[in-house]
């Protein structure tokens, strides 16, 4: 079965709303056409601009993280609705920086891609095991447990609209990448837990995404593997040239 091809920048807390305006100039010519789908996850403040900025291109715009409440008094935070008007289209949730710095729960991340799917936007799902439980010989109870907590309860005729992102968290801004035959055995048993709560089929049409530490150089041989569906990039999509460079690999890979 075929399924969807993305490249997703998360440029963290990057970039001010001039800087974004300006990559998203330098970047537009350089993904045209580009088959696979090229997101970015952009700070708050520059979703506005970027999304006006991306407008008729293949560029879309996200954000790295929302509350799960519609409004309300949660000072600093930011509701789905309020990234919807500014223009985003999608949003990271649970990303390992989010669970292991802001202490970041299944239950919590489970409320956010509710209320995602609620208001429609698109949730990005980020699972991953550290260093020290994969040692343990715990990655795949880790992954089974983060997937059943956070998309547990998610209808059925809402799975295809999440994206799962599979990112082992020693692998994050380490320079240490998962080998592709590594990443692919996680990858597999991640589709087999969506199988689990969404049926066989059902899961075959979810993109799983990796990320840790991708590079034009290794983007290629992870996007080969049968359950690599795109990447997750962070620092390397920092750079216009090369995060086109990453996205242009995923376009290939299959």
């Amino acid at each position: 079965m075929t399924r969807q091809l993305y490249a997703v920048g998360n440029w963290k807390m990057y970039k001010t709303s001039r800087e974004a305006t300006q990559y998203i100039e330098e970047l537009a010519p350089l993904v045209e056409n580009c088959r696979a789908h090229v997101y970015l996850a952009v700070p708050y403040t520059s979703i506005a601009p970027a999304s006006h900025y991306a407008k008729d291109t293949q560029i879309v715009i996200g954000a790295q993280n929302m509350h799960d409440a519609r409004e309300g008094a949660f000072t600093g935070e930011v509701a789905s609705l309020m990234l919807k008007e500014a223009g985003a289209k999608f949003t990271l949730l649970g990303h390992s920086e989010r669970r292991q710095q802001f202490r970041e729960t299944d239950a919590a991340i489970h409320k956010k891609v509710l209320r995602a799917l609620q208001d429609d936007i698109q949730p990005i799902v980020c699972v991953g095991e550290t260093w020290q439980e994969r040692e343990k010989g715990q990655a795949e109870e880790v992954l089974r447990n983060q997937i059943m907590a956070c998309l547990g309860e998610i209808p059925k005729e809402e799975a295809e609209k999440i994206l799962l992102a599979y990112e082992p968290v020693w692998a994050i801004g380490t320079g240490k990448t998962a080998t592709p035959e590594i990443a692919q055995a996680m990858h597999a048993h991640c589709r087999e837990i969506l199988g689990e709560l969404f049926g066989k089929r059902k899961a075959n049409t979810i993109s799983i995404l990796y990320g840790g530490s991708v590079k034009p150089d290794n983007v290629a041989e992870l996007i080969a593997e049968k359950d690599i569906d795109g990447v997750l990039v962070g620092g390397a999509s920092l750079d216009p040239a090369t995060f086109a460079k990453i996205a242009h690999h995923c376009e290939k890979g299959k």
